[in-house]
């Protein structure tokens, strides 16, 4: 995109500075001590560079318009505000209730995402990028969205799910980032092949996986020893 107008030019400026500052700050979030003062004060920064980056994002997005970056950009912040939110729901798991926000960004991003695939699958011209990299974006968006507003209403279980959900919000967000920069990047060099967009989540969804079930096993309760039994 190239513009000579002012505010686009102000908002690229943004968006490129919070876009870089979440590269640096997110590898910072994920070693620091988890809980710990520094890893809720660079957690909290990186979300906040993720808002500027969805809310330049969105306008720029919509003036041109390039319906798929508006619509990834609702999602890949949904993601990171998800996360967030979670450790302020810790007592769903007792019984508690999420806020009118939470529902209301969880409706919000599941329809934008629905939307997403929509076009994608229906009208791939629409949104300026290869019908099957739209529909994979817009399904994980709803998965996203679908996750948390299902723990509204289906208290969870597991006395750690805020561990889980905090974890996997946070770096499919971090995902999301990295297929945004790689599309703009590598496109120059590969041209808008499937592959340009989709490989961060290729690399990072099988890592939250195998992350999450490393941290499951940590959490589980331990089973009495027959020494212990005796």
């Amino acid at each position: 995109m190239h513009d000579t107008r002012l505010w686009f030019k102000v908002f690229l400026a943004i968006h490129i500075a919070a876009g870089i500052g979440s590269f640096l700050i997110a590898p910072i979030a994920l070693v620091t001590a988890k809980g710990g003062k520094l890893h809720k004060r660079w957690g909290m920064v990186y979300l906040w560079c993720m808002g500027a980056v969805a809310i330049t994002a969105l306008p720029m997005a919509l003036f041109y318009p390039v319906l798929f970056l508006a619509l990834v950009a609702i999602f890949s912040f949904y993601s990171a505000f998800a996360g967030y939110r979670v450790l302020r729901l810790k007592d769903l798991a007792r019984g508690g209730s999420a806020t009118p926000l939470d529902w209301a960004a969880g409706v919000f991003t599941f329809c934008s995402s629905a939307l997403l695939v929509w076009l994608s699958w229906f009208h791939p011209e629409k949104i300026q990028v290869i019908g099957i990299v739209g529909v994979v974006f817009g399904l994980i968006g709803m998965r996203i969205a679908s996750n948390q507003l299902i723990s509204f209403v289906r208290k969870p279980k597991e006395k750690m799910f805020w561990w889980y959900s905090h974890l996997q919000n946070f770096i499919g967000s971090y995902i999301a980032a990295w297929s945004a920069f790689s599309a703009v990047t590598l496109s120059q060099v590969f041209g808008s092949q499937w592959y340009v967009w989709l490989w961060p989540s290729i690399v990072g969804v099988p890592a939250i996986v195998v992350t999450t079930a490393y941290y499951k096993r940590k959490f589980a309760p331990r089973k009495p020893t027959v020494a212990s039994v005796s």
